[in-house]
């Protein structure tokens, strides 16, 4: 009998499943789904719902013969294939984003790149300052004007450190019955979050590298969780830059909140934002409305070319 289960974890080319009756099992998939001309690196992700076929191998292995639709996912461009998309997720009820300003350094230019992917697919975003602990008061106070920046806009903001307990208790009631996705750059600490989070779990804890003030790639492929009270959480691999894809220039505005608010105001109803007259974005701006990175960053989006090298330090 043909059973259904959901991806918790992708190693390219074999996938844990999680069937309904509980049981893990390890699956491929048929071949006709490796060739169904997605422009993805992985047709199959981490919350993906799967279709699995009544067959077994010697060892037990399945065979995931379909995928069922999703109802979003979150991208970023395949770090060896530009015009290739990476599924980093599927089927998010809410994405976190963890940002530290050492150790590693989160730009805002990568903040709002995996806000607008977010956004494009509806998918609600949270912000989590991690290592609060560490930080001088210099850093507080920059820490202070980012949150002020994203909350403005209407982005929750939370301030965290995942060696206590008590600053993290909130999210444990948030994400419960959820599926949620933890993303950000390697070292940020989300694998150490996690196991906060639900001391059962076993995600691995990578250290700095203190050479290059990254976080070495302990998550090589993205894995979900199950949380003993109840839900899911999906571990990412470290994200060390966010190509946009998928979404069309002319709908990139869009999904900056706090330009969408204002697109109606402009003279032209296909206005870009640039150099048109009467454009209530662009007085926005100049009025201090709309923060200068953010334009800066929908900019950027805006007029950078697909095969250029998106992947420069400037985002993280």
């Amino acid at each position: 009998m043909i059973t259904k289960g959901k991806v918790l974890k992708s190693t390219g080319k074999w996938y844990n499943v999680l069937e309904q009756d509980g049981e893990m099992i390890v699956c491929r998939l048929r071949g006709k789904i490796r060739m169904s001309g997605l422009k993805t690196t992985n047709p199959v992700a981490v919350g993906d719902e799967v279709i699995l076929s009544p067959e077994r191998d010697d060892e037990n292995r399945g065979v995931i013969v379909d995928v069922e639709p999703r109802r979003n996912y979150i991208v970023r461009k395949s770090t060896n294939l530009s015009k290739q998309m990476q599924i980093l997720a599927a089927n998010v009820d809410r994405a976190y984003l963890m940002v530290t300003i050492h150790s590693p350094n989160t730009h805002l230019a990568f903040i709002d790149r995996f806000l607008v992917s977010a956004e494009s697919f509806r998918i609600p975003c949270s912000l989590l300052f991690n290592k609060m602990d560490q930080y001088n008061e210099k850093d507080l106070v920059k820490i202070d004007e980012i949150i002020e920046k994203f909350e403005a806009i209407g982005y929750p903001c939370h301030k965290i450190s995942t060696f206590d307990e008590a600053s993290v208790n909130f999210l444990k009631a948030e994400i419960k019955g959820k599926q949620v996705m933890i993303g950000g750059h390697s070292g940020v600490g989300k694998s150490s979050l996690i196991n906060t989070i639900d001391t059962d779990l076993s995600a691995r804890i990578g250290e700095i590298s203190k050479a290059h003030a990254q976080g070495q790639h302990t998550t090589t492929f993205a894995e979900m969780f199950p949380l003993s009270s109840g839900g899911f959480i999906v571990d990412t691999p470290g994200i060390r830059a966010f190509g946009i894809i998928d979404i069309e220039k002319e709908h990139i505005g869009h999904y900056f909140p706090e330009m969408r608010e204002r697109m109606e105001n402009c003279k032209f109803n296909n206005c870009q934002h640039i150099n048109e007259p009467k454009c209530a974005v662009k007085e926005a701006v100049e009025n201090g409305e709309i923060a200068e990175s953010r334009y800066e960053s929908y900019w950027t989006m805006l007029h950078e070319d697909a095969s250029e090298n998106y992947r420069k330090n400037i985002y993280g």
